[in-house]
């Protein structure tokens, strides 16, 4: 299964659905203008992996930032790793906020009273650089 890469670019995440390592992350902030199009491979790949998942898939969110259209993507998203779930396999899904960000605390709580998944949500120092964060991410794959 080939691995989909995208380093973050301004208001665009950088995302790291690698099968083989077992890595499985969208971060930075989220808000392309066509959200849908921008998105489409993600719901291709987790289509194709859904058919033959690891028995462990820890899915990690870690954004800074998205709009109300990329919060309804991210939502298909999860769903799409509920129905892994519910196939039997383990699948959590972490929620990285920052400590001090209330906003994507109280995001996160939302989520997770929607899904009936194993779900974490992840307090961070955010004086981490979130860039350089995904970027060694990226730079571990190539």
């Amino acid at each position: 299964m080939n691995i989909l890469s995208y380093k973050p670019e301004g208001y665009l995440p950088g995302i790291i659905l690698d099968k083989e390592s077992g890595r499985f992350e969208i971060s930075g902030k989220t808000c392309p203008e066509d959200a849908i199009e921008f998105y489409d491979p993600v719901f291709e790949w987790l289509d194709e992996y859904s058919q033959d998942p690891l028995d462990e898939t820890v899915f990690n969110f870690k954004l800074t930032y998205f709009n109300t259209v990329s919060s309804k993507i991210l939502m298909m998203i999860m769903l799409r790793l509920e129905e892994i779930s519910e196939d039997g396999h383990n699948v959590k899904i972490r929620w990285f906020y920052p400590e001090d960000d209330e906003d994507l605390e109280e995001a996160g709580d939302d989520y997770e009273s929607m899904l009936e998944i194993d779900f974490e949500l992840v307090p961070y120092d955010d004086e981490e650089d979130d860039d350089d964060y995904t970027q060694g991410l990226i730079d571990s794959l190539i």
